[in-house]
């Protein structure tokens, strides 16, 4: 008689990590970071790796493969539902500065640089790549996902500058803006529009391929996480703080997105959105884009000699928006495989 063959044990701490919200792609994060700041040289400005166009191309690839999975009728359908867009670009351009002018009274005379840096940072539009990215991720409503993500850089090109003009000094600003514009055009617009117009062909080869891209949006997120702190570590950004006042100031741009994400997300459901309106409405509105902040800072303040404070809690911000969605973008990802399992 053959013997049954004994399953393997359980993977313990893989079991644990997974409960917690740590599985590989969390801990790849802090590990590219802990690299960045012991070798900061391998992907800063120095490196000769061409790390810029690398990621560049990164991004137009993982939104090409987006518009594979999308249909115009999935598009269209998406555009319609107004009142997600509403909230989502609520939540960017007004819900953020007002907690930003609520805190104010905090800062005193001695802290106006550092609430002017917290504002600035308010004032940004959502990110693109990681915002869908985490919607993809978290199950949830990817046409969506695109259109918010993209109409709020649109718009940041003239909210920020105008956010800022009205509640901060600030210098006068280039006509460089329109880059921002452009690089939208040929990263997102372009890469999604040939996406889509090739879904008809090519759409089985995306859906057969679901977890390969879904890695590989994973990836492109860790590149541009390394080339963004090897560029921070390199320029000495955060050399100038002592390491209890940067802790301070993480603890409070994570209240800071937990607060927006609570509030949106509460929001979302008081609405009653399906379920996957709502991981669009929390994830795109609730983040801050590194590439606009990077381009508008030099514009907006031009002649300041602070612009390393002006960029710390962005800087910030971005590593940590990127950490706790990615856990929370897991989490309710395996919610949703779980959801379906049942459902079929």
């Amino acid at each position: 008689m053959t013997p049954t063959p004994v399953p393997a044990a359980p993977n313990r701490f893989a079991a644990l990590l997974s409960r917690a919200g740590l599985d590989w792609f969390l801990l790849a994060l802090l590990g590219v970071v802990a690299l960045a700041y012991f070798a900061p040289g391998l992907g800063s400005k120095a490196s000769p790796v061409p790390w810029h166009a690398i990621t560049t191309v990164g991004v137009a690839l993982v939104f090409f493969f987006y518009g594979l999975k999308l249909s115009f009728e999935k598009l269209r359908d998406g555009m319609r539902n107004w009142r997600l867009h509403t909230l989502v670009q609520l939540s960017t351009f007004v819900l953020f500065p007002a907690l930003a002018l609520l805190v104010r009274p905090f800062f005193g005379a001695e802290g106006d640089a550092l609430w002017q840096s917290i504002f600035f940072l308010c004032a940004l539009p959502s990110t693109v790549s990681t915002s869908v990215v985490m919607v993809s991720i978290a199950g949830g409503n990817l046409p969506a996902a695109i259109f918010n993500a993209s109409i709020s850089s649109l718009l940041g090109i003239v909210l920020t500058p105008l956010l800022c003009s009205l509640f901060l000094h600030t210098g006068t600003g280039g006509s460089q803006l329109w880059s921002l514009g452009v690089q939208l055009l040929w990263q997102v617009v372009l890469p999604v529009g040939a996406g889509v117009l090739l879904n008809s062909r090519f759409h089985a080869f995306a859906d057969r391929h679901k977890s390969a891209l879904r890695i590989f949006d994973q990836i492109t997120i860790l590149l541009i996480v390394f080339t963004a702190f090897c560029e921070s570590f390199a320029e000495g950004i955060f050399t100038s703080y002592r390491p209890a006042d940067i802790a301070k100031l993480g603890a409070g741009m994570v209240a800071l997105y937990l607060v927006v994400f609570g509030i949106i997300w509460g929001l979302s459901r008081a609405l009653n959105f399906p379920r996957a309106d709502q991981v669009v409405a929390v994830f795109c509105g609730s983040k801050k884009s590194l590439v606009h902040g990077s381009v508008m800072a030099s514009l907006l303040f031009p002649a300041s000699a602070a612009t390393g404070l002006i960029l710390l809690p962005l800087m910030l911000y971005h590593a940590l928006q990127i950490i706790l969605a990615s856990s929370m973008a897991q989490y309710l990802g395996r919610q949703a495989v779980a959801a379906e399992a049942v459902a079929a």
